[in-house]
């Protein structure tokens, strides 16, 4: 049977590939599991190279989960958002730029893509997996591959929005942004909104949200101020947090149950696109947070 330490030293990565390819925490955690459970059935020393089998392996485990939640998310109660990964704040090594890859903003693009064309844009261009690799996660030729990852890559280019990659100026805009929330001001909010913003809301059909993205600096300030005077401060907490990669905010009970995540995007000083998800289904994961 093949290593449990083996696989250890390849479990962050395995998950960080499959979180990538399916943008459900849950998914990528299953996704995981299924990896370990066939590498423990391989003989000693059939892989020789284990990360590389495992990246496969991991891989069309996604491909064939991506392909059914398609379907699924077709029929999804408003716009579908990925589950939000939230952490404390990051390590001094991590702490000059943002984590593009796992960005909101970015896996909602993804969503847009084939199975295919988001397997090998992942593979290729976020953990540098080769394109003969990647052929034969996907049944295609790397020649076919590398035309997938090209027009995959051009799309997204066209469709993300705009963004910052430092850190600090992220940071300062979202604390500008949760400091006009809770003040109640419309004009400082205003102030901190990208005349083009989208607002988005996931609550899955469970809990109020719209139903269809909020467009333009007026109406997400409208939408926003909205939403805060349903909020009970005296038994609510707002906190900063990084959610997926980026300085963002997550609501919880008094108790500490989640309410919500925001994830922001910001260019030039303001925001350009928030992700805000309150499916509690997408919230379970954050207990204790």
């Amino acid at each position: 049977m093949a290593s449990l330490e083996e696989f250890q030293t390849h479990r962050r990565r395995l998950w960080a590939v499959a979180y990538r390819l399916t943008g459900s925490v849950a998914d990528a955690d299953d996704a995981v599991q299924e990896a370990w459970l066939r590498w423990q059935r391989l003989p000693d020393d059939v892989a020789d190279d284990p990360g590389s089998y495992l990246t496969t392996v991991v891989s069309r485990i996604c491909l064939d989960l991506f392909t059914s939640a398609r379907a699924r998310r077709e029929t999804y109660a408003g716009p579908w958002l990925p589950e939000p990964v939230v952490t404390d704040e990051p390590g001094p090594e991590e702490q000059a730029a943002l984590d593009e890859s796992v960005g909101m903003a970015l896996l909602f693009v993804l969503e847009r893509l084939t199975p295919a064309e988001r397997t090998a844009l992942v593979l290729h261009d976020v953990f540098s997996v080769p394109f003969q690799e990647i052929a034969e996660v996907v049944d295609r030729s790397p020649e076919s591959v590398r035309q997938l990852a090209s027009r995959a890559r051009k799309r997204v280019r066209a469709e993300a929005p705009r963004q910052t990659v430092d850190r600090g100026e992220h940071r300062r805009t979202v604390e500008a942004f949760l400091a006009a929330v809770v003040g109640g001001e419309l004009a400082d909010l205003m102030e901190v909104l990208d005349p083009e913003v989208v607002w988005r809301s996931d609550g899955g059909g469970k809990i109020t949200a719209a139903r269809l993205p909020v467009v333009g600096r007026e109406k997400v300030a409208r939408y926003v101020a909205n939403v805060v005077r349903t909020f009970a401060p005296d038994s609510m907490q707002m906190l900063l947090r990084e959610v997926n990669g980026a300085p963002g905010a997550v609501f919880l009970t008094g108790d500490g149950e989640p309410l919500g995540a925001l994830a922001f995007t910001v260019h030039d000083g303001r925001i350009t696109d928030v992700a805000a998800v309150v499916n509690p289904d997408k919230l379970s994961h954050l207990q204790g947070r």
